[in-house]
């Protein structure tokens, strides 16, 4: 069995639903899995909605729902081609928007909004069936809600995925083709919950690892990893293979084609992910595994924005062993994850880029210490083979991006990562000096 992945923008119009087939015939496997994203734009649109509901706009939200209706009536006259399956596609989303005006009387609370959030998705799989349905290809729809579950930390529970997901499967001995929503699953209460955004790539993972799949393939509107961002640095390349540890490295700081949390999962059970593109799927893409293939050499570049950068001095660091167990307690304390850190005998600088409780953060940490605060600041991530018997790389990265002030660097921490930080005005010439000097 193969998990196939596909994005928002890949379901994003009716001819591109049309093309989704096609991709999934060419792939050679006994079975397949497809996972589906809500509609490109749905998901922000019930985001929208949500809001009003909870300002108590009752007026705006039913004004925001005519709005959409309108939109997948369209969808759905574009997509079908029969009477028949118009008429049974629209029956399908008349349920749906009738759930969404039930709100109107209701006290709306975060449950409420994560059963309207839910809806993108089942929307997407069930058109997607039923467009199949229509043109007599067999496929069975398995709800998310039945398998997916996370636990009181708010943690994927494999087992249970692997256990609840394999006895659906087996209700449909001779079906070839199943289709699941992604983003969306049940938490530990027993409530409709989601994986929070870019959760249809962890799905992804998540399954391919519970089944232990032949592969896992994440599709896109992009032909894989790129050696540098397309959007700011011309002439870049995909990158044929990498390896788990430096795909996360990539993904965390930046590189928008996978969900961070999807490589985890996938890397634990040796799940190989592909990445490919629907608009272009005879490229080869990225393949990710347990092989290094890239030894001794750059891989990519990547930027992540909107970091803020806290310095933190004391004369009471110096020499006191108990300092910086101090400062991450009051992280811990307001669950803000910290991105890098550098340390000298009287400061500490580490970067954030949460800043929900930067105040009370910063309030806290001025107890015992003076605190300095840089907004507007970009993490340059250099991916690559940086195994302390390889050397020279540090000398070459700092001459590329000599003309543009560092706010920190971090080298060492790991052996797939060289990382910069930079003001974010000085981002996108950080890119293209290092692209030109290490490509």
């Amino acid at each position: 069995m193969k998990v196939l992945k596909f994005g928002g923008t890949s379901v994003g119009s009716p001819e591109r639903i049309e093309q989704l087939l096609p991709i999934i015939s060419s792939q050679i496997a006994d079975r397949h899995l497809v996972v589906l994203s809500a509609v490109s734009g749905t998901t922000n649109d019930l985001v929208t909605l949500s809001a009003l509901y909870a300002k108590k706009d009752i007026q705006a939200a039913h004004a925001h729902i005519d709005m959409l209706y309108r939109q997948y009536t369209q969808f759905i006259q574009q997509l079908f081609k029969t009477e028949e399956g118009i008429l049974e596609a629209t029956a399908f989303i008349d349920k749906v928007f009738d759930l969404f005006y039930q709100f109107k009387n209701k006290h709306f609370t975060l449950a409420a909004e994560r059963i309207i959030l839910a809806q993108g998705e089942i929307i997407s799989t069930t058109l997607f069936h039923l467009h199949l349905k229509e043109i007599e290809v067999s496929s069975a729809l398995l709800p998310a809600l039945d398998f997916m579950l996370t636990d009181e930390n708010n943690e994927p529970n494999i087992d249970y995925i692997r256990e609840h997901l394999s006895r659906e499967i087996s209700k449909y001995p001779e079906e070839k083709l199943f289709i699941t929503q992604g983003y969306i699953c049940k938490n530990a209460q027993g409530e409709i919950d989601n994986l929070r955004r870019g959760g249809s790539d962890y799905t992804a993972s998540l399954v391919g690892a519970a089944l232990q799949v032949e592969e896992i393939q994440i599709w896109t509107d992009i032909d894989g990893f790129h050696n540098n961002d397309p959007r700011y640095v011309p002439n870049t390349q995909s990158i044929a293979q990498l390896n788990f540890d430096e795909a996360a490295e990539l993904s965390y700081f930046g590189a928008k084609i996978l969900h961070p949390q999807s490589v985890f999962p996938a890397r634990k059970y040796n799940v190989p992910v592909r990445l490919l593109d629907t608009m272009n799927p005879d490229a080869k893409g990225t393949l990710i595994s347990g092989e290094t293939t890239n030894q001794n050499q750059i891989v990519a570049i990547a930027a992540k924005d909107g970091i803020t950068a806290i310095r933190i001095q004391s004369s009471r660091m110096l020499m006191a062993y108990g300092f910086l167990r101090k400062v991450f307690e009051i992280f811990e304390r307001f669950k803000t994850p910290i991105d890098m850190i550098t340390t000298s005998e009287v400061a500490v600088s580490l970067t954030i880029d949460e800043t929900g409780f930067l105040s009370e953060i910063v309030k806290e940490l001025e107890l015992f210490s003076t605190v300095e605060i840089d907004h507007d600041q970009s993490i340059i991530c250099i991916v690559g083979d940086f195994r302390k018997s390889h050397h020279g790389y540090a000398s070459i990265v700092s001459e590329a991006v000599k003309h543009i002030p560092i706010r920190m660097i971090s080298y060492g921490g790991s052996e797939n990562n060289i990382s910069l930080l930079v003001p974010s005005v000085h981002k996108i010439e950080a890119l293209r000096s290092l692209h030109n000097r290490l490509f």
